[in-house]
């Protein structure tokens, strides 16, 4: 995780994605997509394993107002776009999930409205994870399938391709993002199943609102 690249002196300092440099950002492409890291020197070169879960969070602008209707921000916006450029397009396209928290409002910090009980959240994991199992068997993960596997478990209807079709048009997909979102999508049909597992429309949309960011 990013956060460990920030450890000194056995203390952890919690930054922001975008302040480590971006030699080290795109040193995360490989264990991101091939769970492994390469160390070539000059006589050698070793692979080593590094099965990789990346959380990463960043502020949406250098001052972290954009967007806030009580404050107003105060940087530029050509060094928005900077700061918001520092993580590439390539690294991007390796984060599954994107997702913009919106600042809490006095109501929500306040509110008393339970959500909901982690023992509902287990068994919706568990069905998910038998699931899982019949399609890739035992100690797999949808997030590790091949191309051939995303294939077999995401079997879609007309509706879903010809949605697939004007969306990833409009997104301009590649062909790397394209298989990722058919991963979420295949998971969150996993999540809310009942007696039908099969990908729906509902669930590529979800998927494909992971994938949108919000522009400068």
């Amino acid at each position: 995780m990013l956060q460990a690249l920030a450890c000194r002196c056995n203390r952890v300092s919690i930054v922001e994605m975008v302040e480590f440099e971006r030699s080290v950002l795109e040193a995360l492409r490989q264990p991101l997509e091939k769970a492994a890291v390469t160390v070539a020197r000059a006589h050698s070169t070793i692979t080593f394993p590094a099965s990789t879960i990346l959380i990463g969070a960043m502020h949406p602008c250098p001052c972290g107002s954009r967007g806030v209707p009580e404050q107003k921000c105060i940087r530029s916006p050509g060094l928005c776009i900077k700061y918001a450029g520092k993580i590439g397009g390539p690294l991007t396209d390796r984060i599954d999930l994107h997702i913009e928290v919106p600042r809490l409002t006095p109501e929500d910090l306040v509110s008393s409205t339970p959500g909901e009980a982690s023992a509902a959240i287990r068994e919706h994991l568990i069905k998910a994870r038998e699931l899982q199992n019949r399609w890739l068997g035992k100690n797999r993960v949808n997030a590790k399938m091949t191309p051939r596997e995303i294939k077999a478990a995401t079997v879609l209807d007309k509706e879903c391709v010809q949605f697939m079709k004007v969306v990833s048009a409009r997104l301009n997909l590649s062909a790397r993002v394209f298989d990722r979102i058919l991963i979420v999508a295949r998971t969150l049909a996993g999540l809310a199943y009942a007696n039908e597992p099969t990908v729906r429309k509902p669930h590529l949309g979800e998927a494909f609102q992971y994938r949108e960011r919000t522009e400068i």
